[in-house]
């Protein structure tokens, strides 16, 4: 694995902006989300992790649970695809309809964004609220492959906390999943 420099932005910092082609062929730009959400949450994920995988259906549940307020959940596939060939947006369109997906599913090339946010493993979860500020980042529960021994929904409970108008406690985890490989 090469290691690059990776910005790590810090709670409370404005998240990196970003305009990332998404698997609906439109461009997404973080701006757009902030005019139109209380709060994001940025999930940065592939095709091939297993634990992305134990976590879809979760995701797809928070979506589903939390849209209502305002809230989306955004999948950023941030893979090293000349490691990873399977990892493109025609693969990412596949992978989305298999497992019905129910948010944007967006493609960092370059790893850019996914370096500026400080994403080392798949998947990691960033919390951005309306000002674009991040509020949490990390594991998404306590449980990757077992849902129900979950104890601790960090993701779930900070964005209800966020959209409830409160502070959030608990703003960073150390995620577990896959490590990321970087692009040369």
């Amino acid at each position: 694995m090469k290691m690059l420099d990776i910005i790590d932005t810090p709670i409370g910092s404005y998240a990196p902006d970003f305009e990332l082609p998404g698997i609906d062929q439109q461009v997404h730009h973080l701006g757009r989300y902030l005019h139109k959400c209380q709060a994001i949450a940025v999930i940065s994920m592939d095709n091939s992790c297993s634990y992305v995988k134990f976590y879809l259906e979760r995701l797809k549940q928070l979506q589903k649970e939390f849209v209502p307020f305002n809230f989306t959940v955004i999948g950023v596939n941030c893979s090293n695809n000349q490691m990873k060939p399977m990892e493109n947006l025609k693969q990412m369109k596949t992978f989305a309809l298999t497992h019905e997906l129910t948010f944007p599913y967006l493609w960092d090339p370059t790893q850019d964004v996914t370096r500026s946010f400080g994403a080392r493993k798949t998947p990691t979860a960033f919390l951005i609220d309306k000002n674009g500020a991040l509020r949490y980042k990390g594991l998404i529960d306590d449980s990757p492959k077992d849902p129900m021994s979950v104890r601790k929904n960090y993701l779930k409970d900070a964005v209800a906390t966020l959209i409830a108008g409160k502070e959030i406690t608990m703003t960073e985890t150390e995620p577990v999943g896959t490590s990321l490989f970087w692009r040369n």
